[in-house]
Order: structure tokens, then sequence, then C-alpha cells
């Protein structure tokens, strides 16, 4: 068995940067590492889910009983809207973020992202974008009311107020934050992988990413230019959704699900990657169809563009699309089936062991299997017809969204958070949650697929005592009560583990891929030599295999980290204050909406010269 002490022994690589790093929150503030942005990502993902759990918390209360008038009307429809928003911009998709940037570049053996400074920018403007979303219960008392979706007409001007002015702004910049990213991560995937890793030796979590950072740069244009056209009707007068002056609110409804369907793989992906690289660790073999694996999900992301039509079913687009739509659905069984029989594939027969990592890892294939074949059900028009807005449909999402994706990112930072933190979480307290959680989530959720069956629509904030929903209302409040615990418990145990857990080590599960390599946490450079990769699973067979070490140098590399810079900032900032200008409200503290705009853009061009002229 060859160590991995010997990487220890390793000469000490030589590194500078223009200029030190700064301490503290200005490290914070200025820092284009990395792995400190994948922190800021994943803190910010854990606040909005705690905030967004509240909001679903708040109307669950409003449905436990019938008749209740405690979140009444535009209210009730507020905290809807915001739970779904935040969890799905605010909250999942920063925690994979966070994982994608703290973990890709460990895993293919770089120093850093492609682009560092655009790296920080994305995450600034992630930052202004999630603030300027929940504005609007500070400028306007209230938030958007029109579902997150945000269907025309209920967003033009004509049927909503100012909430949603603040709605639209702040999806802009998200939609930029993610589009930055996205082809910032294909860059660095494609072109800094370590020597030796050939494509098909790049890690399944690392691929699942790749395919997310293409549906990224892609599927966000669309809905992009949906929020530019909606804003243009709210602030100039414009009429692109309006059916009496010759526009279509279905054209609102095409660019919205030609981004928001493939934002779902973006939501699952990841967590399917994790999954595919927590079970050989605790199965002790290799992933059963590697291969296949990795060609599934990038059949996934492909197919992912030519769905979206099923959720416009009852929109009318005629027996041509319908059956064109429902037949790509269809079809997207096939590689998520390819995906679930390699997963018990790995795991038939094997000597497994239990942390709660694996337990989250194993929950997510029956959660996210029964989310899929009720998901399969709506390939089918007629029956599509039947369940579209009914709890169902809400049932189908969340065991897919909360049973996969969200199960699967627990399971992540059970399995990540020691080389993160360099200390391991307390397994007690985790099968706690798990347990609690995953029993709290199916209380939830499945009692809705029979309220969706027996009628009971979508949004609606009461319903009268004889329409037969009473007892499933009440165990789905009832389980949110379980899972908001849960969850808590796992907030609980990520402080007091960063204090008092155990040490981790670098490599406390006897794990397969390069990130294990290195110190927890690693150091700025990540690596102290470029590491060679002679196989699937490196780590595994350096330790393992005789003849597969990963070969250490004789000499000291001299390695150039970028400098911390306040100009990512700087240029978000602006950006911002370009969006803010043009909200339609009169301005802040009486300040007109154009002379924002113009120091805005001002800010922007000086932000920009700036950031290309400083040293890196």
């Amino acid at each position: 068995m060859a160590s991995i002490a010997d990487f220890a022994a390793a000469q000490k690589p030589i590194y500078h940067q223009e200029r030190p790093s700064k301490t503290g929150l200005m490290d914070w503030l200025t820092t284009v590492d990395h792995k400190k942005i994948g922190i800021l990502y994943g803190g910010a993902g854990l606040f909005w889910l705690l905030i967004g759990g509240l909001e679903a918390l708040l109307f669950r209360i409003q449905l436990a009983r019938p008749d209740q008038h405690i979140f009444i009307g535009d209210t009730y429809n507020g905290l809807v809207t915001m739970h779904a928003t935040t969890m799905v911009f605010l909250a999942v998709m920063p925690m994979i973020a966070g994982f994608s940037n703290y973990f890709v570049p460990l895993m293919i053996g770089a120093r850093d992202v492609a682009f560092p400074r655009m790296n920080a920018f994305s995450w600034w403007t992630f930052f202004a974008g999630s603030l300027t979303i929940n504005a609007s219960l500070l400028f306007c008392g209230a938030f958007p009311a029109a579902g997150w979706t945000g269907y025309a007409p209920l967003t033009t001007k004509e049927f909503s107020g100012m909430p949603i002015d603040f709605w639209w702004a702040g999806l802009t910049l998200l939609a930029v934050s993610s589009m930055v990213a996205g082809v910032n991560f294909v860059v660095t995937i494609l072109n800094l992988r370590a020597p030796g890793m050939t494509l098909m030796r790049v890690p399944v979590l690392t691929w699942m990413m790749l395919v997310i950072q293409f549906l990224l740069a892609f599927s966000f244009p669309p809905v992009a230019v949906g929020l530019i056209l909606l804003a243009f009707d709210r602030t100039f007068g414009t009429v692109f959704y309006s059916t009496g002056m010759g526009g279509d609110p279905h054209l609102w409804q095409h660019l919205f699900w030609l981004f928001g369907h493939p934002e779902v793989y973006v939501l699952i992906l990841p967590s399917m990657g994790i999954v595919s690289e927590i079970l050989p660790v605790f199965t002790r073999r290799p992933l059963f169809g590697h291969h296949a694996v990795i060609f599934s999900g990038v059949f996934i992301g492909f197919v992912g563009f030519g769905v979206w039509g099923h959720h416009m079913f009852t929109a009318g687009m005629g027996p041509i699309a319908d059956a064109a739509f429902a037949s790509t659905t269809a079809i997207v069984a096939i590689p998520t089936g390819v995906k679930i029989f390699n997963w018990i594939g790995t795991m038939y027969n094997s000597k497994m062991t239990f942390p709660t990592a694996m337990l989250f890892a194993i929950s997510f294939i029956p959660m996210f299997t029964l989310g899929g074949l009720s998901g399969m059900m709506h390939a089918s028009p007629p029956l599509d017809l039947q369940q579209h807005d009914t709890y169902f449909v809400v049932a189908h999402f969340h065991y897919v969204l909360v049973g996969g994706a969200l199960q699967g990112l627990f399971a992540g930072f059970y399995f990540y958070m020691p080389k993160i933190s360099g200390k391991m979480l307390n397994e007690t307290l985790g099968k706690i949650h798990f347990w609690v959680f995953l029993i709290g989530f199916n209380v939830t959720f499945f009692p809705m697929h029979l309220l969706g069956n027996h009628g009971m629509p979508r949004r609606i904030y009461t319903y009268p005592a004889d329409a037969g929903w009473n007892t499933e209302n009440l165990l789905a409040t009832g389980g949110v009560f379980l899972m908001a615990g849960a969850t808590l418990l796992f907030v609980y145990n990520l402080i007091t583990s960063l204090k008092n857990g155990k040490d981790a080590g670098s490599d406390p599960w006897d794990a397969n891929t390069l990130e294990w390599m290195t110190s927890s946490p690693p150091p700025v450079h990540n690596f102290d030599f470029t590491p060679v990769v002679l196989s699937e699973r490196p780590l595994w067979d350096h330790k393992y295999t005789p003849g597969m070490e990963i070969p250490v140098p004789e000499q000291a590399e001299e390695i150039h980290m970028p400098s911390p810079s306040w100009r990512p900032m700087w240029v978000s900032a602006s950006a911002g204050l370009i969006i803010v200008g043009l909200l339609t409200f009169s301005g802040i503290a009486g300040i007109p909406g154009w002379p924002l705009c113009i120091v805005g853009a001002l800010g922007v061009i000086f932000s920009v010269y700036a950031w290309v002229t400083e040293p890196v």
C-alpha cells in the first residue's frame, strides 16, 4: 500500500501573488480564491434555505385547517411566490455553486478556476440579486405575488404592483451571474485538468457540473430576454405580453419554460453526481457503469432543452406540438433509469457502511424515483390536463427537488464538510437529522398526491371544511414542522462541529479522487505539486494498486496565485445600480431612476477599466 504521507514529504511550492491577501472581513470582500467563494455561496444557500423554509411553514399553517384567515390574499400569494423563488434561485442553486466552486478545481487537480475575478464577479452579482428580490418587503411592504413562474398577464403593470419590479430586477442579476459562471466553469473543466486526466477520467460529479454549466450558459438567455421584455412592458409601456395590443402572454411561457425545464436538471444533476461519488466510497468498489452514468447525464442535459412544452399542455399548443413534447418527455426516463440501475448495481452484493452521507445518498434513489415516476405521468397530455395545477404536481416536483436535489446536497455536506473545515460532523446528530427529515418529507408531500387526485388546486389560501381535504392538509403541515426541526438540527450540527468536531485528516473516508489528496482544509494553492492522473480513481489506485502511485516531483514548483481584488465587487455594484435605476418606483429617498442608471453605467465603465488594467 502506498501511503498518502508521501505527498506531505514533497518539496513545498514557491508561490507568490502580485499583492498579499488581506485579513479578516477585507479578505472575504476581496477574495478571488475559489474555495472561499464556494464557502460564501454555500453559506448564502443555507441562509436562504432557512428563509424559504420559514415562508413554507407560514403558508402551511394557513392551510392546516379549513376556513382559516391567518395569511390571506396577496400575503399568502407573496409567501408562495417567494418560497419557490427563494428555494430554487437563492437556496439550492447557490448550494450547488458552493460545491462547484470549492470542489471542481480540486477534483481536476487545478489551482483555481480559469477566471478567478470573473468568479468573484458572479458571486457579488448573485449577492446583489438576492437582496434585490427581497427588497420589495422593505420598500413596498409586500412580496411579489404572481407565482415563481411569473406568468403574464399577472406580472404586467395592469395586474401587479411594485414588488414585481424588484422580482424581475433581482432575477435579471441572478441570470447574469449564472451565465458568467457557466462560461467560467466550462473553460475550467475543459482546459485546466491535471496531466493524464482524460475526459473519461474526470470524476462523475465534475462531469455533472460540466453539463449544468452548459445548461446555465444556454438556458438563462431565454429567461433573461423574457425578463427584459417584461421590464420594457412595465417601464416603457411596450406591449409584448398584452393581448389587447397585439402581444401574447404565451411568449412569456415559452421563454420561461425554455429556461425552466433545463433548470430542473441544473438542480438535480449535481446531486446525481454527489451520489455517484459517495456510493463507490462506502461500497468499496468502483461505480458500476461509470461511463454509462456520465453519458446518461450528458444525454439528460441535451434532451432537457426539448421538453419545456409539457408545462404548456393546457395552453392550447395543438396536437402536433403536444405529441412532440410528450415523446421527448418520455425519452428523458431512459438516461434517468440508466443512472438508477447503475447505482443499484454499485450497491448490489457489496459490503456497505452507513454513515450519514451514505444514508442520504441511498434515500435519494427511491425518493427521486417516485418523483420521476409521477413526472412520467405528465408526459401524457390527457393525464396532464386532469392534474395540471393541482397538488399532485406539487407533490411531484417536491419529490424531485427535495427528495432528490436537497437530499443529495445534504449527503454532499456530510461527505465533504470534513474536507472544507477539517472537522467531522457529528454522526449521531446526522442520523437523527436524516430520519426526522425523511419521515417529515414523506408525511408532507405524499398526501399531496391524494389532495391533487381529489381536486385540490394549487395556490389557494383556504378551502371549505366539506371539501374532503382536511386530514391530508393537517398531515402535510405537521410534516413541514418535522422537516424544519431536522434542518435546524443540521445547522446546529454544522456550527458546533466547526468548533468541537473530531479532526478529519486529509482522507477520512478512504476515498478515491484528488480532492482527498490534499490537506483539510486545502492550502491556497490546493496542491503542493501538480498531480499526474493514471486512472479513474487516482487516489485509490495510489494507495492500493502497485505501480499506480502518483509520482512526487523532486523539485518544488513555482506557482503564481491571483491577487485579491475589489474590482469584481465594484462592477457588480455598478450593474446593480443600473437595475435599481430601471425600477419603476419614483426613486430611493426621492431620487428619480435615471440618475442612478447614469451613475451605474459610469461605474461599470470605470470598474471594468480598473479590472482589466489591474495586475493579476
